[in-house]
């Protein structure tokens, strides 16, 4: 859970490719044509919906919303309904941290430990930025049981950033700090604490105070309950006669309303995500968000700077390969430089992009999680991929490239 990357999960790095005739002859009429048809593939793939909004910086953002027929009975799926931003959130903690920076009231250089004696394990090696960019060593607090019944619906408990770095800590780190990048919710459930003792304020109030009502975002907040500010996208995972094999034995029964074989998870307790994920938001708000933080709106140049400060994710690939920065990661795709983070939680899987200025964004929303986080239908992930690299190519103007993959037939995959 809170784990995916896109960066991580295949869509293909490289030089452009040389434009589809199609794409190339219909402009922007052709392109909105492409990215609907690869949406409705996606829903067709048996996902519950999809939202795509793509803003390239010229004109007016191009808007999509496919749903099932039996997801509509729900409600209507639109471009602006708040949705679970799982990970993204971890964007939003990292500029509060620098903002903090700012005011010298932090140091990135400053070891964990001085904000939160004895919670952590060696605390005096792990600084602040290790947290930040997933170079800590931290075990993923997700990965303990102990969280599957609040990731499934079935518990009612509202966890601390303190009681989740407890779970995360009571685990043997996976590396000596500062040698290796892993990615960990644990390091921002540390973070989270840290921004809590030094500030004396909740989280929920810092999203609220730092970004969200400096920037108009009226439908971003961070959730402590299962509640929602305005109108929202219902979110999905298979019921468990139709949850596919692949899926842990563990994570098969969630929590729900049922619906068609499927189980709606939006009233679900999110908070368990904390600062590594519990941010709700919507499409145009975080274009916004993304826009302000990467024009130097939020940060001075210094922090702006640090936030763009990246370390390899990939070892194998450490001077071409995707880089993580201070709550965002970067990587050169088919067809630019990308700026992004994607975030799981249950019942939504999303992923936010921008470039290197703020002038361009995408989001991307699925409705359903587990799917993908399990690798659990091949034919949906692999539409999925399609929408994106197209998405991608459309933020900064350009066609999808040629021999883009289409969704492969229902029965030939998954």
């Amino acid at each position: 859970m809170l784990t995916a990357s896109i960066l991580t999960v295949g869509l293909a790095a490289g030089p452009a490719f040389p434009a589809s005739p199609a794409a190339s002859l219909g402009g922007a009429d052709a392109q909105r044509a492409q990215l609907t048809k690869l949406a409705k593939q996606l829903v067709d793939a048996g996902a519950p919906g999809v939202v795509v909004r793509v803003d390239d910086g010229h004109g007016r953002p191009v808007e999509i919303a496919e749903q099932a027929p039996w997801a509509a009975k729900d409600g209507r799926l639109t471009v602006g309904d708040e949705f679970r931003m799982g990970s993204n959130t971890k964007t939003m903690m990292a500029t509060i941290v620098l903002q903090l920076v700012a005011e010298g009231r932090l140091a990135l250089t400053d070891p964990v430990a001085k904000w939160l004696p004895g919670q952590i394990p060696n605390g005096q090696a792990i600084t602040l930025r290790m947290l930040l960019n997933h170079t800590s060593g931290l075990f993923d607090y997700t990965e303990d049981p102990a969280l599957v019944p609040s990731i499934l619906g079935k518990d009612p408990q509202r966890w601390t950033s303190a009681q989740l770095l407890a779970v995360g800590v009571q685990h043997p780190p996976l590396f000596a700090p500062g040698t290796q990048w892993s990615y960990s919710n644990t390091d921002y459930a540390a973070v989270g604490a840290v921004l809590e003792r030094v500030t004396g304020a909740s989280l929920a109030d810092l999203v609220q105070d730092r970004i969200a009502r400096p920037l108009g975002l009226k439908h971003t907040y961070l959730a402590t309950d299962g509640s929602w500010h305005g109108r929202y996208a219902r979110g999905y995972e298979p019921d468990r006669a139709h949850m596919p094999a692949a899926v842990p034995t563990a994570f098969q029964d969630v929590a729900g309303v049922d619906r068609d074989g499927q189980v709606n998870v939006s009233g679900n307790d999110p908070s368990w995500g904390g600062a590594a994920g519990a941010v709700v938001s919507t499409a145009q708000d975080w274009s916004r968000f993304y826009t302000a933080l990467m024009s130097g709106r939020l940060l001075p140049p210094a922090q702006l700077a640090e936030l763009r400060d990246t370390v390899p994710m990939d070892p194998g690939n450490p001077v071409n390969g995707p880089g993580s920065g201070l709550g965002i990661e970067t990587g050169t795709m088919a067809c630019g430089t990308i700026w992004a983070h994607d975030g799981g939680i249950t019942g939504y899987s999303s992923v936010n992009l921008t470039d290197g200025s703020g002038s361009r964004t995408a989001t991307v929303l699925v409705p359903t999680e587990f799917l993908f986080e399990f690798g659990a239908d091949t034919k949906l992930i692999a539409a999925d991929k399609a929408l994106q690299t197209a998405v991608i190519c459309a933020m900064f103007g350009k066609p999808a490239p040629a021999g883009t993959p289409a969704a492969p037939a229902a029965g030939q995959a998954g």
